[in-house]
């Protein structure tokens, strides 16, 4: 059983911790990017099946590419930020299960008997990877990054950008590195626990 966080360590991964809209003039290393992964790839998925794939656009190349396909000033975003990471979800995830959750037949849950993809099969990849992706954000907080998730892309053309010739296919996007406290605003309101949840 775990402790509890710190007063600090709720501030940096919630109470005090905003999506970004800029970043400082500050590389993000690669080996961050390592301790990044390190810590999400803890985070539970259905059956240990890790849809999540990503790739890490650093290059100018890579964020140029990426910033063609994203709308109004996304596009920006992507250019400026020292990373921006494409979260995409394998939809073939289920090929991996005989190593990733050895102790079932859990690819059997995900295919028809030609061995074609299920009706469980795409929604349980998004579902999944959209939790990884929420695991990557509070990882690169945890660390001491800040995030710009958006999902202001063309997911089509991203897909066959960065995932032609694979079964791959984008969830959201997500600009990476040391946040810049002049590119955000106030923080907006959050609902209270009596209004959006109901204990039964």
């Amino acid at each position: 059983m775990g402790e509890p966080l710190s007063e600090a360590g709720l501030d940096t991964l919630f109470r005090t911790a905003r999506s970004y809209n800029g970043y400082l003039d500050k590389p993000v290393s690669e080996d961050q990017l390592r301790q990044i992964w390190d810590l999400m790839k803890f985070g539970p998925t259905s059956a240990n099946l890790f849809p999540v794939r990503i790739i890490w656009c650093v290059s100018e190349d890579a964020k140029a590419r990426l910033a063609k396909l994203v709308s109004g000033n996304n596009n920006d975003k992507v250019l400026k930020a020292p990373v921006t990471a494409i979260l995409g979800m394998e939809t073939k995830f289920y090929d991996h299960a005989p190593r990733l959750f050895p102790v079932a037949d859990a690819r059997s849950w995900f295919v028809d008997e030609q061995g074609n993809a299920g009706a469980h099969a795409e929604p349980t990849a998004f579902r999944n990877s959209s939790l990884q992706g929420a695991y990557f954000i509070m990882a690169a907080r945890a660390i001491g990054l800040d995030t710009g998730p958006m999902s202001g892309f063309d997911n089509a053309a991203v897909d066959a950008e960065f995932f032609a010739g694979t079964t791959i296919k984008s969830n959201f996007i997500s600009t990476l590195g040391y946040g810049d406290p002049a590119s955000i605003f106030d923080r907006l309101p959050r609902p209270a626990f009596e209004e959006f949840t109901q204990i039964a």
